[in-house]
């Protein structure tokens, strides 16, 4: 007697339908025409079934503040997201704004967020809510926050102070920002004392690095340098990366993408952001998003990810991870057969190794986490954005919609 049994459905792995079934909260078996009694059957009538979205670069604190940009720039929104805190941040407001996201989320088929939480605020409101929501929705979202000096770990005394405070109440990992450093070598010490803090803690690390259109802002150099001297490889994470859009070509394709090979180090790109906020002060316009194709092909891993919705930077969003892959693919010119399916990949699984999700896949074993498409395939989902008509977490049918 299993507990759930799915029939029916395609996989990103299997074109001809498979059943699967679940006992407890794990994957028992996948294969065709499984015989078994079972406590539950749903019928997948073909649908494609997929382990969940996963958003690896996110910003729980500012969602749906839906605070007007008019500019549309980055700065702006780093200076509202300022004045934000200072007259509307509580505690309460961030905590009602994320779980009303977060409930959207999950609906949309997104069971784990990485989050990246403002510890430049003294009271550390942000962190503090967000500690309690992650233990609050766990049986629905794995929530995994890092501890990111918005406005610059030298922009005040305090802020080393408050980011170590943030990591022992539970904030997960270590964040930086190096590029919104006053000074160009406080952006390079930063990142020394950084990573330095997560070596000595055993924690991650997820850098908001070079999201800029200055050509000579390369601290990801830095920071794949760092990687190797500590022995962090597969732990760091170097994410928005946009200035690698404007540097000199050798350099990016001849030094950088090595360097970034040998350290281990993974990239998180955000489409919809980086295409918005990047590029106003270039001419010719570029395309303000790391070089996909390239950090792919080198063996790099990398995931796209959503970063903003309703929120100062951005004024869209809809926790939809297949329009993220969507714009993904049109910006890094990954429109083949074969990288589209990639793409599904940089919001899937690519993602969840970046953090190291336990029990992530389809494959027996498995965290029984599933969300079945409307779809036909990986492309399909991602080009009609496919309904989740079925969503699954640890072997519970949470939502069924399969019948209407």
């Amino acid at each position: 007697m299993v507990d759930v049994l799915i029939r029916n459905v395609h996989t990103p792995n299997h074109t001809d339908p498979v059943d699967i079934a679940v006992s407890g909260a794990r994957i028992e078996q996948v294969a065709p025409q499984i015989e078994a009694p079972a406590r539950q059957t749903v019928d997948g009538a073909g649908r494609l079934a997929i382990p969940p979205f996963v958003d690896a670069h996110f910003h729980l604190d500012s969602v749906l503040t839906r605070v007007p940009n008019s500019s549309g720039t980055l700065r702006e929104g780093i200076d509202n997201w300022a004045r934000y805190k200072q007259e509307t941040l509580t505690e309460e407001d961030v905590y009602e704004r994320a779980k009303r996201y977060c409930t959207h989320a999950f609906s949309m088929g997104i069971q784990a967020i990485r989050s990246h939480v403002d510890v430049c605020d003294p009271q550390l409101r942000g962190a503090r809510a967000l500690t309690q929501l992650k233990a609050d929705l766990s049986d629905r979202i794995d929530i995994q926050l890092v501890a990111f000096p918005q406005d610059g770990y030298y922009s005040a005394p305090a802020v080393k102070k408050q980011l170590l405070a943030a990591l022992d109440m539970g904030v997960d990992v270590v964040g930086g920002i190096p590029h919104n450093e006053p000074m160009y070598q406080q952006g390079s010490d930063s990142l020394h004392e950084l990573m330095q803090i997560a070596q000595e803690r055993g924690l991650l690390v997820d850098v908001h690095c070079d999201e800029s259109d200055d050509p000579n802002s390369r601290h990801v150099e830095t920071l794949s340098a760092l990687t190797d001297r500590l022995g962090m490889s597969g732990r760091v994470t170097a994410s928005h990366i946009t200035a690698t859009a404007v540097m000199d070509r050798y350099y990016v394709s001849r030094k950088l993408i090595p360097m970034m090979v040998s350290a281990g180090i993974h990239v998180i790109c955000n489409p919809l952001i980086n295409i918005h906020l990047g590029g106003h002060f270039s001419y010719p316009r570029h395309r303000a998003m790391a070089p996909i194709k390239e950090l792919l092909a080198a063996g790099i891993t990398v995931a796209c990810a959503q970063d903003c919705n309703e929120d100062p930077w951005y004024p869209l969003g809809n926790a939809d991870m297949t329009e993220v892959a969507r714009m993904g693919a049109h910006i890094g010119h990954m429109m083949g057969l074969d990288a589209l399916r990639t793409m599904f990949d940089t919001v899937t699984g690519y993602p969840a190794t970046i953090m190291q999700l336990p029990g992530y896949g389809l494959e027996v074993g498995c965290r029984a986490n599933l969300v079945l498409m409307n779809a036909a395939s990986v492309i399909d989902a991602m080009r009609i954005s496919a309904p989740r008509d079925v969503i699954i977490r640890d072997g519970n049918v949470v939502i069924d919609s399969s019948a209407h």
